[in-house]
């Protein structure tokens, strides 16, 4: 059975992330869901790390960043983490993003979002 309370989405955004004096690196977001996603990347993190995380979401805008997020599983070159706090508007950002996810592709906004 699946525990998740929120709709997940795929997604592909390239993806940067650095914790105090812990772990840096960067990866491919795979999966995105308004209170966390899925990053893929060579880094070794390790669960309970809390990083700083921004990913781009659009060649034309900056990256969106999530100023507190925690890392909550590792494996096979996978981890999940969880948003805890956002910098600015940025979790507007975020909801506008996830709502553009959950339309069928033939909704989306065509102006250059690497979502469409």
């Amino acid at each position: 059975m699946d525990k998740r309370k929120d709709a997940r989405f795929s997604a592909q955004f390239r993806s940067s992330f650095s914790s105090a004096n812990t772990v840096s690196g960067s990866g491919l977001l795979g999966e995105l869901s308004i209170r966390g996603c899925r990053i893929s990347s060579s880094a070794p993190v390790k669960p309970g790390t809390e990083i700083e995380l921004r990913f781009e979401i659009s060649p034309d805008m900056p990256p969106l960043q999530v100023r507190q997020a925690v890392v909550r599983w590792c494996r096979d070159g996978n981890f999940g983490v969880e948003f805890i706090n956002f910098t600015g508007d940025e979790w507007n950002r975020l909801r506008e993003l996830v709502k553009e996810l959950e339309k069928e592709p033939f909704e989306r906004d065509k102006r250059g979002d690497p979502a469409a």
